[in-house]
């Protein structure tokens, strides 16, 4: 019965407040956030410059040419994108997904479009960073894994959720730690169970939200050892450190 309403006709039955603004939510594909906070989301288009590796943000204005950040230039993976920054209802439906396992549908064009214009030609399986059996247990499901049944449901690539483990609990990472304290919570934190699976292969690695990328490299380390011939790295959001928001 509740699935045959209307979306924008079950948000006046079933009211929620913007996880942003506090207004009131106007349909259920906007998920946690209302359409005008969604209208000033910062999603990435091309026309601001990233960071050519990592996909930091520098500027607002369109690149003329490649920038690093230079805070990459050790990690492992090749290439990452995120759909766009950590912020306003992004970063509402990012920590909603931590806790409902749904993905907003106001997300999955912009999900599409992004894969299109990075990945779309050099992914040829889908690996979601992995979460511990204990976060497992406490959450019940791992959201890396259902972005990447998304993207193999809009884009047709094969999804490996087993390959890819994390053989230990780690702490969650935050904007505040440093390097050297990411790379401690994280040394032998993950390991590849089938490298058959993943030999010879283009890996586009899933994760919700990319920090400094100690993750994302950590995992393309272990996966480049078992034999992937490359791995990108797709979230739906990566943080902006404050010196980024210039």
């Amino acid at each position: 019965m509740l699935r045959t309403i209307p979306g924008s006709l079950f948000s006046i039955f079933y009211p929620l407040d913007c996880a942003v603004c506090g207004e009131s939510v106007d349909h259920t594909a906007n998920g946690p956030a209302c359409s005008n906070c969604w209208d000033d989301a910062r999603f990435f288009t091309g026309f601001e410059t990233l960071c050519a590796k990592c996909g930091a943000f520098l500027s607002h204005s369109e690149p003329l040419y490649e920038t690093f950040c230079r805070r990459c230039d050790d990690a492992s993976f090749d290439l990452a994108r995120a759909v766009g920054a950590y912020e306003g209802a992004i970063a509402a439906a990012v920590l909603r997904l931590k806790s409902r396992p749904v993905i907003p549908a106001r997300l999955y064009r912009e999900i599409e479009l992004t894969f299109d214009a990075n990945f779309r030609g050099s992914t040829d399986i889908a690996v979601p960073v992995p979460l511990s059996r204990h976060r497992l247990r406490e959450r019940g499901y791992n959201q890396a894994a259902l972005i990447a049944r998304q993207i193999t449901k809009m884009c047709g690539i094969r999804t490996d959720e087993t390959s890819l483990i994390r053989t230990r609990h780690t702490q969650i990472h935050r904007v505040a730690m440093d390097k050297k304290a990411r790379e401690i919570s994280l040394k032998n934190a993950f390991e590849v169970k089938r490298p058959r699976m993943v030999e010879g292969r283009r890996v586009l690695l899933i994760d919700d939200v990319m920090t400094s990328g100690a993750t994302a490299s950590h995992c393309a380390r272990v996966l480049k050892k078992s034999g992937a011939l490359s791995v990108n790295v797709m979230t739906l959001a990566r943080a902006v450190l404050h010196n980024e928001r210039a």
